[in-house]
């Protein structure tokens, strides 16, 4: 990986660094987040609705902050880094007076079992899919538990949870802090490279994931603040005046990428590459069965978008 050093000028260097350890982060990422997208994605996590919430939205910024606290818009903002703060303002605090933080995450719980089970068996852990669900929850909680979650608000909040007793909702747990702290770590990358939460959309629009349009959608930025974060990143040289990702852009964004991966290399060290390995396969199965049933999203942004 490389290390990210930006100046002032806003110029990135970089120091090479082994491409192991990116590669296997990269590999890993994409097989656990299908299974933490499941509090997403199930169909079981309308039914918030029904409890008082206004919409997917609503209920989202509850339960995804209710590890924090009753805490306010600012420090949501500040924890999720890519929300515009009208929108955050839109859900917090008001949705602390719909439901508490520990009565929220009860209920997500019970709702990412109920669709545990629908997807994978009554009895997941024993289910057709039961061999990868015990294996990979026994992997992904050697990997992430007492993991140091120094510099980290949303993985810290979420590692004072307990765990749950069943099997499917211990590995949809560790496969929850695994995403978190990587998600974590990458904020402190993006930081570090002093991009914004705004800015780095515009990167990944500029790249084609992603357009203007579909992003404030579900991200709350208005157009002028879209145009003002293509500006920026123009600027810096790092997009073309229509947000078009450059050359330069590329190579600030790979080395972002490569920080973050670093960042995220702690759990992969305490299994070693074998057991790493192995957890890989066993979440493969899993992500792969999600993705293919339409379960949960194989893109982003999703194709479609919740209101």
């Amino acid at each position: 990986m490389g290390t990210a050093l930006v100046s002032q000028d806003g110029a990135v260097n970089e120091q090479p660094e082994p491409d192991d350890i990116t590669r296997a982060s990269r590999r890993l990422l994409k097989v656990f987040e299908p299974v933490h997208s499941i509090s997403y994605y199930s169909p079981e996590i309308q039914a918030l609705k029904d409890d008082g919430f206004k919409g997917w939205w609503h209920a989202y910024f509850a339960y995804r902050s209710a590890p924090m606290g009753p805490v306010g818009p600012e420090t949501v903002t500040a924890a999720f880094y890519n929300f515009a703060p009208s929108m955050v303002g839109q859900a917090i605090p008001g949705v602390w007076d719909i439901m508490s933080p520990e009565d929220i995450l009860e209920r997500r719980l019970v709702l990412v079992s109920m669709a545990m089970q629908r997807i994978f068996g009554d009895d997941p852990a024993h289910g057709p899919f039961g061999d990868d669900i015990r294996a990979a929850a026994a992997l992904a909680r050697a990997a992430i538990d007492d993991v140091d979650p120094e510099g980290r608000v949303l993985f810290a909040a979420h590692t004072g949870l307990a765990w749950p007793d069943e099997v499917h909702l211990q590995l949809w747990h560790a496969c929850t802090l695994l995403r978190e702290h990587r998600f974590d770590g990458h904020s402190i990358a993006l930081a570090g490279a002093e991009v914004d939460g705004l800015e780095s959309h515009v990167l990944m629009a500029g790249r084609g994931y992603g357009d203007q349009a579909s992003i404030t959608a579900i991200r709350g930025w208005t157009d002028d603040e879209w145009e003002s974060a293509v500006a920026r990143m123009a600027l810096r040289g790092w997009t073309d005046a229509t947000g078009t990702i450059t050359d330069e852009g590329n190579h600030a964004r790979r080395i972002i990428e490569r920080h973050t991966d670093r960042l995220a290399s702690a759990p992969l060290r305490r299994l070693g590459q074998e057991r790493t390995a192995e957890l890989e396969a066993h979440l493969s199965r899993l992500a792969q069965h999600l993705i293919e049933t339409g379960e949960v999203a194989g893109r982003w942004p999703p194709p479609h978008l919740r209101t």
